[in-house]
């Protein structure tokens, strides 16, 4: 009996994970495709996605090139005007270039003590290294990442209690949103 329940755990682990992964991604692309074929009038399933994909494509492929850098800007100044449009673009922008753009945020990874010395100390990155305009010249600003979330706080520490790591940012990403668990 106990052999039987270890095995039917065992599978738990390995199929919980999987299932969950498949059924989030197979969510998110049959509600986008759901969207965007009603947004574009199409009734084949499928096509919304692809249409949405190549609609990104065309908009990165305008974007690089003169013409649509001025015009994006011109939107870009518009949104950052109206003052609730300029909340959410603007929260919306960073977090996707904290991520993804080239000035990529969360490439610092390090570890900063709470107490001082040997005390606990807590996994993060550095998001700003001046904080001068804030008049604390001797301190920086610290993102820490809540595991199993998609969520943080950003705190203050003094410089010369932050220690840098030496490891990849995606592997510090994975090994604090994990719980410690990953890595």
């Amino acid at each position: 009996m106990k052999r039987i329940a270890n095995y039917f755990l065992k599978g738990l682990l390995v199929f919980v994970p999987i299932a969950v992964t498949i059924f989030i991604i197979i969510w998110a692309f049959t509600g986008l495709d759901k969207i965007f074929r009603g947004l574009l009038r199409i009734s084949i399933p499928g096509l919304g996605i692809l249409a949405t994909i190549s609609v990104i494509f065309l908009i990165g492929f305008f974007a690089s090139n003169f013409v649509g850098r001025k015009l994006f800007g011109l939107v870009e100044k518009v949104f950052t005007k109206v003052p609730l449009v300029k909340l959410l673009y603007g929260s919306i922008k960073d977090i996707v270039e904290a991520f993804a753009g080239e000035k990529k945020k969360f490439d610092k990874p390090v570890v900063v003590s709470l107490t001082g010395g040997d005390g606990p100390k807590v996994a993060g990155f550095i998001t700003s290294e001046s904080l001068v305009n804030l008049g604390l010249d001797d301190y920086a600003a610290v993102y820490l990442p809540q595991s199993y979330n998609f969520a943080g706080n950003v705190l203050l520490f003094k410089k010369d209690s932050i220690q840098s790591l030496d490891i990849d940012s995606s592997k510090a990403m994975s090994f604090i949103v994990s719980g410690g668990v990953s890595g």
